[in-house]
């Protein structure tokens, strides 16, 4: 069958759907202190939408296990770097900081999350706690679908609170 071509090796193998099926597997398996240079890695793929989408994707999962937790700061300082070379990747860090902000109940500022994607919006309307993002999402959230669901929320801890 040949030789095994490394889990992180954009190179090694010219369809991205195989190259994006290494990567999840590499990012699954990646030790923390590995996950930066595996990141940088992934990042010089030659299909730049592909590599961030599976940068992306271990972003997520590894931001949300991470976020109200004493790891998360030190893992977001390593992930800065390597991931501002992508402007996906790295406004999807910091909208990450900005969650873990409003969910520790930190200062952070509502035009910060205002300006987000709709990404954040939505996941902050359905999940957040936090009154001053839910009263901002309600009034001016990017899409209808958004404000409805911060209104909903917001009228809810508003009856029951």
């Amino acid at each position: 069958m040949g030789e095994q071509v490394p889990a992180d090796d954009p190179g090694g193998d010219p369809d991205e759907h195989v190259r994006f099926a290494r990567y999840r597997q590499a990012f699954a398996e990646v030790a923390p202190e590995d996950a930066a240079a595996l990141v940088t890695r992934v990042l010089t793929d030659p299909d730049p939408g592909m590599a961030n989408g599976a940068v992306g994707e271990y972003l997520d999962r590894r931001a949300a296990e991470l976020l109200t937790g004493p790891g998360y700061p030190a893992w977001c300082q390593r992930m800065t770097g390597p991931v501002a070379v992508d402007d996906f990747a790295a406004q999807r860090l910091r909208e990450w900081t900005l969650l873990r902000a409003m969910a520790l109940d930190e200062p952070w500022d509502t035009g910060q999350l205002l300006a987000a994607s709709n990404w954040l919006q939505l996941r902050t309307a359905e999940e957040s706690s936090a009154g001053t993002a839910l009263s901002a999402l309600a009034e001016d959230g990017r899409t209808r679908r958004i404000r409805n669901i911060a209104k909903s929320r917001l009228s809810r801890f508003r009856s029951t609170g």
